[in-house]
């Protein structure tokens, strides 16, 4: 009986192999943090449009923070709506 290649591999392993991992995990990141956004507006009952007011931008601004797909939200944008929304946000290397 012939062993299977990737009996105990990993998800990252297979991620690396393929050369997707980095683009991989900033998509999951996004998407955790367009969710924790959302969780925080709707613990708070905080609209689209009061988030933007908050952080000094147009709702238009607020969508592309909360889209999943659009991976092009800055340091600065994620700040302005942890601020807005009572929070703080943590960055790290790990």
């Amino acid at each position: 009986m012939k062993k299977h290649p990737n009996l105990g591999s990993t998800l990252d392993d297979l991620l690396d192999e393929d050369g997707v991992r980095p683009q991989v995990e900033a998509a999951a990141v996004k998407r955790v943090l367009a969710l924790q956004i959302e969780d925080q507006m709707r613990r708070r009952k905080i609209t689209k449009s009061a988030l933007a007011v908050r952080m000094h931008t147009s709702r238009i601004a607020v969508d592309r923070l909360l889209d999943v797909t659009n991976g092009s939200v800055t340091l600065s944008t994620l700040g302005k709506a942890a601020a807005a929304l009572g929070c703080r946000l943590r960055v790290e290397l790990v």
